[in-house]
Formats: structure tokens, C-alpha cells, sequence
């Protein structure tokens, strides 16, 4: 994409826009059915779109039954096809309808693309229904097997057949193909076939009727062809206006990308509609990249983009700010929605307790061993431990927790700590780490111990350090190991001591949680009531309090380290690794996403009883500078200590960051290509 597009348009960054139509359908007036393919065309080039999917055989009506026969209305929808062309020459907007097609003989139900009144191919019909209500054979022949054949249609000479795929140059990744109604409830859809041949937006042209519960039968196929076939699913069905002599038509139209639900119609509506949204098809190709299935797929298949026709037309997407078709989670670990927030949360914790259950009932330990500091961090590590205990049936008792106030532990962390280690039931007890770490210093010639206010990395990391040291003697003395209790945030930013230090640990319950689902999966254990009130209680008091390290004093106003003031919001650095991480998103783009999700805290969705006051906006210039902050941690620093990383399980679909799992990387790499592509995006 050329340097001269905006950073504010969605071409720049790897997005189609995308539409299912839903026309006033009517009994066979082909006239009145050109009339409302037009207009949903213009409407459709006014909002930017780039391909526009219409109901199976729209110019014609479907549920017309003999008239497909008659002569007289195949000629008046050939007509059609002709004017429609003619009228949408002007319209960029790649146009997908639906008609009758003659050829040889034969009655074909085909989806035809016209791109600027050029017809770009015809795709007949596989599978034709002939069961129930359905007599398509009555009428049509099936398109298998006329592969590589050509056609008249409208005065044009265009390639005909179920073997093409339709390339948009000037758009990368632009690349669609059509299959039309029952095609997709076959075990083997044709756009499988599309899919392994290149195609990352697959397209349904469909009349089909509604029954009840039908609508979330069509939704669950769209979610899996999607998902199965790493693509955009784009599902257009007939509306009010076809003939009810026997059926009813809603006029569903829903959009979907790789699973996910983007956008659907209103259904039964009087009007007619467009469903928009903006499909991330760089993402589409680069989930392909990381998945050798698709390819295996592809050689089981022997390579269907070797047979399959690629047809290639000029595309002039808007380049220019047409804003976004689509809301991006501002926390992508945690779901908006309430009901699947109870089930994610619900999994998270049990993964965490499952597999620190196991674990634990492997070794010859007789307690897990932890340092609660009042933070958040090992606050959720303990109530994962306690339920570990209540699910062994074993006696809370069996934790030993320990609090280890330093230079800068404040009370009201120290007074969270012992509130929650008392309400849990478990053994507990305080280290004060001070003296060692005076020793320690003093023994280094650090300043510090003379007196001198120096805060520097090795005071901070002593204490630290000391902290990790005394969990791992208390496990042997006591004949336990040492729960770790440092996220997935941390991990990715290397915000840990190595070695003896927070780093390490026998077991890392929360290394696969990053920082923005612990604080809801706090929420949730409050909410669900896991634990007593008291417990509650605390568990809200900790909630409350500013994430700090607590290692440094406080400065002359009082205020506290703040681990965020540093080192940036959590917030936007589990934002930035989750499109890193899981898809391999350029920084640009990365960018371009979080200014989306961020920029007004007044749009889009926030995750279910989200604290008002905590409800952030930020600017592209303010992201900007906490993504090169992780950039550089993420890349260049902090793998060293993510190759030595304790055992952990994996909790989020975005990724873990073990290198016996989602990311291996070489601890001396560097970051100097992420940040150059960021500094060639922003600054030209």
C-alpha cells in the first residue's frame, strides 16, 4: 500500500469492506428487482464498500418455481444483467447477484461478479436441493465438474464454471469466492476448495427459507466454514417479498471472520438493507501462515490453486479515512458480552487450579509455598491455590503464605495481605526482609546502606531477589515448592527479577493471565461468590489499590512507585500483545487498532460492570509511545528470561509465551524492525 494513503484508512492497513445486501425481494418482477440491486449498489458505494453480496437469484426472484422455464422471463433477466451492468459502471464496489444463467442447453442458478460493468465470471450452483420443500432439479442442472469452460452473457465473453476465484488488484489480499445457498450445508463446500486455492472472503448467495430455529443453523455454519477455513464468511438470504405461496423468507445477512460474528442484518425488516463490516484479511493471511494444517489441507486437496482460475480485475478501494466498519475489544482477553465473560472466567480459574492440582498431587511436597505482597498478581495466585486445596479436599492450611514487607511496603498492602491470608485459612506468616537487605547491600557497597536515598535497579532487585530466596528455602524446610505468581503482562514486558527473583518459581500458576483478565477474574470470584464475605472484601479492597512493585520509598509528596507510571498502562500493552502474539500484526497496524478501540471511551463496548472511573481514552501519539516502550521490552530485552520460564499453563487463546508453547524467539534478538516499521508509518 502506498506511503500516500492516510494512516487513517482501513486500506492502509489490511481491511476490505465487505456488505450483505438484503433487497425487497419480489414474485418474479425482474424490473423492480434490477430497480433495488442499483440502489443497494449506490447506497453501497457511498459507504466505501468493496464487495456487496446479494441474496441467491435476486434479479429474478427464487421461489418462482415453472417461471424458470419460461423463455420470455430467462430473456427479461439476461436484460437485466446487461442494464446492471451498464448502471453500475461507475460503482467501485464489486457487485456478487444472483440469476439464472442458460448455457448449452441448460438452466444454471448462478452467482455472477461484476466489478464496473465487467462481468468477472459466473459461478453455477453445486449442490442443488431436491428434498422437503425444495425441487431445484425440477429447474437447474449442477455446476460440478464444468470446470475451465467460458459463456455469452450480456455481450461479454466470461469465464464460466465452479473453478474461480475473483482477485482484486490494487487491494492486497483481496482475493473472494462464491458458492451459492445449499452449497455450504454440503459435507465438502465448494468454498473449501476456494479457500485452499487463496480465497480469505467466501461468499453465500442464498434464498433460504425460514423456520424456526433455522436462523442459528445458518449462524453456526458461517462461524465454522469461517473459522475451519481461516476466512471472512459473507451470508446474504432472501427477504420479504418472495412469494409465501408455501415458504417464508427473512432476509438474514451476517458477516463473519474466522468465528467471530461482525456485523448482521435486521431480519423480517421492510426496507431494504446493508450489512456492513471491515474484514481484517492481512489478519486471515497470516492466521494461515501460522497453521501447517491449512496447508496439509491444501496437499490433500493436491493443491487446488493449481486448477482453480484466478481472476484478476483492477480495484480502486477509497484510500482515504471512511472510518471503521467494526468495534475492536479494547481488552481483547476479556469478552464484552456478560455471558460469555461468566464462561471465559469460569475456565480461566479452573485451568489455573487444574493445573496447579496436578502439580502438586505429581511431587512429594507437602504444602505450596507463596508470597502474598497484597498486589494483585499474588492475590490471584493464593485464591487459585485455595481453591486447588478445596478442590483436593485437602485443608487450606496445607498454603503457607508470607508476607515480606521491604523498604517500601506500604500498610494498606501489608494490612490486604494479612486480611486475605487470615480470611483464606491458611498458615501465615511475615518476614521482614529489611535486615537482609541492608546486609546485602551493605556487604555490596551499594550507597543505600550509608545512608544515601539511592533507588536504583540493585536496590530494587535485592529485595526482590531476597523475596524469591526465602520462598525457595521455606519450601525446603518445610518440604513444599514455591507458587509463582507473576502474569502473562509481566512475562511479556520482563517485568521480573531473573533468576532469584520473581521470575522464578516452582510453578507458575498466572505466567498464561495477563494482567487485564486477573483483574476480572478477581471480579468474577467476588461476583460468583467462590469464597466467603470477608474474603470478598478483601479481594475488593485489593482491586482498589494502585499497581505498584513497592520497592522503592515513597517521593516527598507521598506518592508510591507506580508500576503503570513507568513502564506504561496494562491496559494497552495486553492490547498490543494480543495482535503481536497471536497474529503477528505489523506495529503499524497494531497502532492503527489501538487508536481504534481507545481513542474515545465513550464508543464500542466495555467488558460487563466495568468501573466507571477506570473507563480510559488515549491518542495515537500517547499509544505510540507505550508500543515502542513494548516493542523494545517485548523484542529486544526480555526473552532471555521468557527461554528460562517456570512451567505454566496455557489459559488464553492469544497465546502463552513459554517456549514450549506459542513463542520462541532468540534472547539476543533485537527490535530495530518493529520500531522502523512504526517510525516509516507515523512519521513518512
Amino acid at each position: 500500500m502506498s506511503a500516500d494513503v492516510p494512516f487513517a484508512a482501513i486500506h492502509r492497513h489490511g481491511f476490505v469492506r465487505v456488505s450483505a445486501a438484503t433487497p425487497l425481494a419480489s414474485s418474479g418482477d425482474v424490473r423492480f428487482n434490477l430497480e433495488q440491486t442499483i440502489g443497494l449498489a449506490r447506497e453501497a458505494q457511498s459507504r466505501g464498500v468493496d464487495l456487496l453480496v446479494f441474496p441467491e437469484l435476486n434479479i429474478s426472484s427464487y421461489a418462482v418455481d415453472d417461471l424458470h422455464l419460461q423463455e420470455a422471463f430467462l430473456e427479461e433477466v439476461e436484460r437485466a444483467i446487461g442494464d446492471l451492468c451498464a448502471a453500475t459502471a461507475d460503482v467501485d464496489a464489486v457487485l456478487a447477484v444472483g440469476a439464472p444463467v442458460r448455457r448449452n442447453g441448460r438452466l444454471y442458478n448462478c452467482g455472477i461478479a461484476i466489478s464496473r460493468g465487467r462481468i468477472l465470471g459466473v459461478v453455477p450452483k453445486s449442490f442443488l436441493p431436491n428434498y422437503r420443500e425444495y425441487y431445484e432439479k425440477r429447474w437447474f442442472v449442477s455446476g460440478i465438474g464444468l470446470e475451465g469452460l467460458e459463456m455469452e452473457l450480456a455481450g461479454q465473453t466470461v469465464p464460466f464454471g465452479p473453478d474461480l476465484i475473483f482477485e482484486g488488484e490494487g487491494l492486497a489480499d483481496f482475493v473472494f469466492h462464491l458458492e451459492i445457498c445449499e452449497d455450504y450445508w454440503a459435507p465438502q463446500p465448494p468454498s473449501t476448495v476456494g479457500a485452499l486455492a487463496g480465497a480469505l472472503v467466501l461468499c453465500n448467495l442464498s434464498a433460504s427459507n425460514i423456520t424456526v430455529g433455522k436462523a442459528d443453523e445458518r449462524k453456526l455454519l458461517c462461524a465454522s466454514q469461517s473459522n475451519r477455513c481461516c476466512a471472512a464468511y459473507v451470508y446474504a438470504a432472501s427477504g420479504p417479498g418472495e412469494s409465501t405461496t408455501d415458504l417464508a423468507w427473512d432476509g438474514q445477512g451476517s458477516i463473519y471472520e474466522f468465528g467471530e460474528l461482525l456485523t448482521e442484518s435486521s431480519r423480517f425488516a421492510r426496507e431494504p438493507e446493508l450489512a456492513v463490516a471491515d474484514i481484517d484479511v492481512r489478519r486471515l493471511r497470516l492466521e494461515r501462515m501460522r497453521m501447517p494444517t491449512f496447508n496439509d489441507n491444501a496437499v490433500a486437496a493436491g493443491h487446488p490453486e493449481k486448477r482453480v482460475r484466478r481472476i484478476r480485475f483492477d480495484h480502486r478501494p477509497a484510500n482515504r479515512d471512511i472510518g471503521l466498519e467494526r468495534t475492536y475489544r479494547r481488552f481483547p482477553y476479556v469478552p464484552n458480552r456478560i455471558e460469555q465473560l461468566d464462561q471465559d472466567c469460569y475456565e480461566a480459574f479452573n485451568i489455573q487450579v487444574q493445573g496447579l492440582a496436578k502439580r502438586f498431587t505429581t511431587t512429594s511436597g507437602k504444602h505450596l509455598v507463596i508470597g502474598v505482597s497484597g498486589g494483585l498478581d499474588s492475590t490471584h495466585a493464593l485464591i487459585v491455590a485455595a481453591k486447588t486445596c478445596d478442590y483436593l479436599g485437602i485443608p487450606r492450611s496445607t498454603i503457607l503464605g508470607y508476607t515480606m514487607p521491604g523498604f517500601a511496603t506500604g500498610e494498606d498492602t501489608k494490612g490486604n495481605a494479612w486480611a486475605l491470608m487470615r480470611a483464606l485459612g491458611i498458615e501465615a506468616a511475615e518476614i521482614d526482609i529489611r535486615p537482609a537487605a541492608r546486609q546485602m547491600l551493605g556487604d555490596m557497597g551499594h550507597p543505600f546502606a550509608d545512608g544515601e536515598p539511592v533507588y536504583d535497579v540493585t536496590f530494587e532487585n535485592v529485595q526482590a531477589g531476597l523475596r524469591t530466596d526465602y520462598l525457595f528455602r521455606l519450601a525446603n524446610h518445610r518440604g513444599g515448592f514455591v507458587v509463582g505468581t507473576g502474569d502473562l503482562s509481566e512475562v511479556a514486558l520482563g517485568w521480573s527479577t531473573y533468576g532469584v527473583g520473581d521470575q522464578m518459581s516452582h510453578y507458575g500458576v498466572n505466567a498464561g493471565v495477563p494482567k487485564t483478565l486477573i483483574q476480572y477474574l478477581v471480579r468474577w470470584v467476588i461476583k460468583t461468590g467462590q469464597f466467603d464475605a470477608e474474603t470478598n472484601r478483601v479481594l475488593q479492597a485489593i482491586l482498589d489499590t494502585k499497581i505498584s512493585p513497592e520497592l522503592v520509598p515513597a517521593d516527598v509528596e507521598g506518592g508510591m512507585q507506580s508500576t503503570e507510571d513507568k513502564i506504561g498502562p496494562y491496559e494497552l500493552h495486553d492490547f498490543f500483545l494480543w495482535h503481536i502474539l497471536r497474529s503477528g500484526q505489523a506495529p503499524s497496524k497494531v497502532a492503527f487498532l489501538a487508536w481504534q478501540a481507545w481513542k474515545d471511551r465513550e464508543a464500542g463496548g466495555w467488558p460487563f460492570d466495568y468501573p466507571d472511573h477506570l473507563k480510559r481514552e488515549y491518542d495515537l501519539g500517547t499509544i505510540r509511545k507505550w508500543l515502542e516502550v513494548f516493542l523494545f521490552r517485548f523484542f529486544q530485552i526480555s526473552q532471555f528470561k521468557r527461554s528460562a520460564i517456570p512451567n505454566s499453563p496455557k489459559v488464553s487463546m492469544g497465546g502463552a509465551l513459554s517456549p514450549r508453547g506459542d513463542w520462541r524467539a532468540p534472547s539476543d534478538g533485537t527490535a530495530r524492525p518493529w520500531l522502523d516499521e512504526l517510525k516509516r508509518a507515523l512519521d513518512g
